[in-house]
C-alpha cells in the first residue's frame, strides 16, 4: 500500500503521457496520423480513464481513514535555501482528483463525437489531456512554488483551447483577453508567495501556516504588510475564478469549443481559484480584513453575474455568467469562514454546470446545420425553441441541470447552495440578503434559458425572415399571433437528437446532479450531527474543525425560505417565456402605467445585460483608450521634444559646418576680409549701445 502511495505522481502523468504521444505524433507524422483519429481519442481517454480509477483508489483510502502522504524532493539547494518539490495527499486533494478526473472522462468521451471533423481533432485532445494534467498536478501541489508552475500551465492550456479557432476574430480576441487578463492576477500571486516567503521562510502550505501563527502569537509580524501580501495572493484566484472586478475574461471564452467550455466551468480553470484560497485557508482565517474582502467580493460577484446573465440571447454565455454567480457563492463561502460550504458547493456546481454546457454542445450541434455555423447565430436562443420535442434526451437532462442550480431540493446544488445562504445570514444579515435575492434571480435566469430553448415552438426557420426577427423581442418573446405564427412556412430541416457517444456523458453526469448532494445529509456519530463531506475534510491538513450542524428536519426547515424564493424566480420565467404565456398575459391585465413602469425597468435590464453592466466598456475606455491616449502623449514628447532637441543639435551642427566649410577655403585675404568685417560689426554694436 505505501508503494501506491508513493506513486501518486502516476494520475498527472497518464493525461501529461497521453498528451506527449499525440504532440510528438503531430510534429514527426503530421499527415499519417490524422488517419487514427479513433485511435488519439481511444488513448487520451484511456490513459484518462486509468488516472480516474488511482484517484478513486485514493479518495477511498484518505477517507477510510489513511493517514496523510507527503513526499519531497530536493530540487534547488543553495546554501540554507532549498526547494523541494513532490505531492501532498489528503482528502481534500483527493476529492479534486476525483473530480476533475471524473469530469475530464465525461468531457473526453463527449469531444469524441462532437469534435470528429473538426481538422484539429488531434491537436484538440492533445490540448485537453495537458489541460487536465496540469490541474491535477496542481491540486497535488505540496507548496505556492510548486502550484505556481501548474497555475501558469493551466492558463497557458486555457489560452490554447479558447483560442483553439483562432482564424475566427473573436475566438483570437478571446484568448488574448483571458491572457491578459489572468496575467494581471497571476502577478499578485507571484507577490504574495514571495511576500509569504519574505515573512514565514518557506513555501510550504503547512509550514507556511504554522510559522505565520507563530509569528503572529509573538507580534513578529507587521500586519499591515502581511495583509498586502495576503490581498496580492487572493488576486490570482480572483483573476482565474472569474472574480469581480477580473471576470471579464468569462464570457469571452465560450468562443472555444463547447467540450471545453464544460471543463473550463467546471473541474479545471475556475476550480483553481476556489481550491487554492481554500488551500490557504487556514492563513487567511488570521487575517479577519482580508477575510472580508473575500467575502465581499464573492457576494458582489454572484450579485453582478446573476444581473448580468438575465437577458442574454448567446445560450453558452448565459450559462457563463452563471457560472460566474455560483463562484461567487463559493467566494463567499470561504470569506465568511464556511470552509466546507464553499467546496461543497464546488463539487455539486461542477458536476451540473458540465452537464449543462455538454447539454447546451447537444443543442448548438444540432442547431447549426439549420442556422449556420457561426456563434451568433446557433447559440442565439431566439432561433431556438420547441427543442424538448426533437430532443427529448438533452431536454430531460438539462432540465435537471437546471433544478440543480436553481436549488431545487433533492438535486445537488440545493444541499451546498442551502448551506451558504443559511451561514451567509448569520454571519452579515446583509451579505445574507444579497446572496437570498440571487438565489431568485438564478431561478429566473436558468428557467428563462430552458423556457426560450426547448418549450413553446421551433423558430429556426425565422432567421431568413428580416421581418419576423424583427418581431421577436428583446425578452425571446414573439409579438405577432399565434395564428399568424402557425401560418409561417414549416423548415425544412429540424434539430435532431445528439447521438449515442454524446448522450452517455448526460445520462452519466444526471447520477452525480442528482445524487452527490446527499454527501452533506448528516448521520449520528458519537451522538454528533456530523456530514460526510465535513468528516472527510476534518481529516485534510487544513485545520478546519467541523461544527455540529443541524438536524435534517431543522435543515429543511430552514431552506423554505430559499426554496421559496427560487419558485418565485421560476414563476416569473414561466410567465413571461413558458409554452402558455400569452394565455396567461390575457388573464392579467395591468394599468397603463404599471405597464409602462415595467417596460422602462425591462428596458434597462436589458441594456444592463447586453452592455455587461457597463463594466467592459469602462474598461475599453478608462484602460484600453486611456491607455492609447497616454502612449500617444508620450510618442509625441518622444519624437517632437526629446528627439527634437536632439535631432536640432544635430541640425545646427550640421549647418554650421557646412557654413564654416565655405569660409574656411585657405585663402590669407579672405581670412583677413572676413576679421575686419567682424571687427566692423562689433564697433558699430558698440557705438550704437
Amino acid at each position: 500500500m505505501e508503494l501506491i502511495f508513493q506513486n501518486v505522481w502516476l494520475v498527472p502523468l497518464f493525461p501529461f503521457l497521453a498528451s506527449s504521444l499525440l504532440g510528438i505524433g503531430l510534429f514527426f507524422f503530421p499527415n499519417s496520423i490524422k488517419k487514427f483519429r479513433r485511435l488519439s481519442s481511444f488513448i487520451s481517454i484511456m490513459f484518462l480513464n486509468i488516472a480516474m480509477f488511482l484517484s478513486f483508489h485514493f479518495f477511498w483510502q484518505q477517507i477510510t481513514g489513511s493517514p496523510i502522504h507527503r513526499y519531497l524532493w530536493s530540487w534547488v539547494l543553495y546554501k540554507d535555501f532549498v526547494l523541494e518539490i513532490g505531492y501532498l495527499l489528503d482528502p481534500l486533494t483527493s476529492i479534486m482528483l476525483v473530480l476533475v478526473t471524473t469530469v475530464a472522462v465525461m468531457v473526453m468521451i463527449y469531444s469524441d463525437s462532437y469534435m470528429f471533423y473538426d481538422e484539429g481533432y488531434i491537436k484538440f485532445f492533445c490540448y485537453l489531456s495537458l489541460f487536465t494534467a496540469s490541474m491535477l498536478g496542481l491540486v497535488l501541489s505540496p507548496n505556492l512554488i510548486q502550484v505556481y508552475i501548474f497555475w501558469e500551465l493551466v492558463g497557458m492550456c486555457s489560452y490554447l483551447l479558447i483560442g483553439f479557432w483562432f482564424t475566427r476574430p473573436s475566438a483570437a480576441n478571446a484568448c488574448q483577453k483571458a491572457f491578459v487578463t489572468n496575467r494581471i492576477g497571476d502577478f499578485g500571486l507571484l507577490l504574495g508567495i514571495l511576500g509569504f516567503y519574505w515573512i514565514t521562510g518557506s513555501f510550504d502550505f503547512q509550514q507556511l501556516s504554522k510559522r505565520f501563527f507563530e509569528l503572529l502569537s509573538y507580534n513578529q509580524i507587521n500586519l499591515v504588510f502581511a495583509t498586502l501580501c495576503a490581498l496580492f495572493l487572493f488576486l490570482g484566484p480572483v483573476a482565474k475564478s472569474a472574480q469581480f472586478p477580473l471576470h471579464i475574461w468569462l464570457p469571452d471564452a465560450m468562443e472555444g469549443p463547447t467540450p471545453i467550455s464544460a471543463l473550463i466551468h467546471a473541474a479545471t480553470m475556475v476550480a483553481a481559484g476556489i481550491f487554492l484560497v481554500a488551500r490557504m485557508f487556514p492563513l487567511f482565517q488570521m487575517l479577519p480584513f482580508v477575510m472580508s474582502i473575500i467575502s465581499w467580493t464573492g457576494a458582489i460577484t454572484a450579485l453582478l453575474g446573476a444581473t448580468i446573465a438575465l437577458a442574454q440571447k448567446d445560450l453558452k454565455k448565459g450559462l457563463a455568467y452563471s457560472t460566474m454567480s455560483q463562484l461567487g457563492y463559493m467566494m463567499l463561502a470561504l470569506g465568511i469562514g464556511s470552509y466546507k460550504a464553499g467546496l461543497f458547493h464546488l463539487i455539486t456546481h461542477a458536476y451540473s454546470k458540465a452537464l449543462l454546457f455538454l447539454g447546451s454542445g447537444s443543442v448548438i450541434h444540432s442547431m447549426e446545420p439549420i442556422v449556420g455555423y457561426h456563434p451568433n447565430k446557433s447559440q442565439n436562443m431566439i432561433f431556438m425553441g420547441g427543442l424538448r420535442q426533437y430532443m427529448p434526451i438533452t431536454a430531460i437532462t438539462f432540465l435537471f441541470g437546471t433544478l440543480s442550480l436553481c436549488g431545487i431540493p433533492p438535486f445537488a446544488c440545493f444541499w451546498s447552495k442551502d448551506e451558504i445562504l443559511v451561514n451567509s445570514w448569520l454571519y452579515f444579515p446583509i451579505l445574507g440578503s444579497i446572496a437570498f435575492f440571487t438565489a431568485g434571480l438564478t431561478a429566473f435566469y436558468m428557467f428563462r434559458i430552458y423556457f426560450l430553448t426547448f418549450e413553446g415552438d421551433f423558430r429556426g426557420h425565422l432567421f431568413d425572415d428580416v421581418k419576423k426577427f424583427s418581431s421577436i423581442s428583446i425578452w425571446g418573446s414573439l409579438e405577432f399571433s399565434e395564428e399568424e405564427f402557425k401560418l409561417e412556412k414549416k423548415p425544412t430541416l429540424y434539430p435532431k437528437e445528439a447521438n449515442n457517444i454524446m448522450l452517455f456523458p448526460l445520462i452519466i453526469l444526471t447520477i452525480p446532479t442528482i445524487f452527490i448532494g446527499f454527501i452533506g445529509i448528516l448521520f449520528d456519530d458519537n451522538k454528533m450531527n456530523v456530514d460526510f463531506l465535513s468528516y472527510w475534510l476534518n481529516l485534510s491538513i487544513n485545520s478546519f474543525n467541523y461544527s455540529n450542524s443541524e438536524k435534517f428536519f431543522e435543515f429543511l426547515f430552514n431552506a423554505i425560505p430559499s426554496v421559496s424564493i427560487a419558485f418565485v424566480g421560476i414563476l416569473i420565467a414561466f410567465y413571461l417565456y413558458g409554452p402558455n404565456f400569452s394565455f396567461l398575459k390575457k388573464k392579467i391585465q395591468l394599468k397603463p402605467k404599471i405597464d409602462i413602469v415595467l417596460k422602462s425597468f425591462s428596458n434597462f435590464i436589458y441594456n444592463w445585460s447586453y452592455y455587461r453592466a457597463y463594466i467592459d466598456g469602462f474598461y475599453s475606455f478608462f484602460f484600453i483608450k486611456g491607455l492609447r491616449f497616454l502612449i500617444k502623449i508620450v510618442s509625441f514628447i518622444d519624437r517632437w521634444i526629446i528627439d527634437g532637441f536632439i535631432n536640432g543639435i544635430g541640425i545646427f551642427s550640421f549647418f554650421g559646418g557646412e557654413s564654416l566649410k565655405y569660409i574656411e577655403g585657405g585663402r590669407i585675404s579672405s581670412y583677413l576680409f572676413f576679421i575686419i568685417f567682424c571687427m566692423f560689426l562689433f564697433f558699430l554694436y558698440s557705438y550704437i549701445i
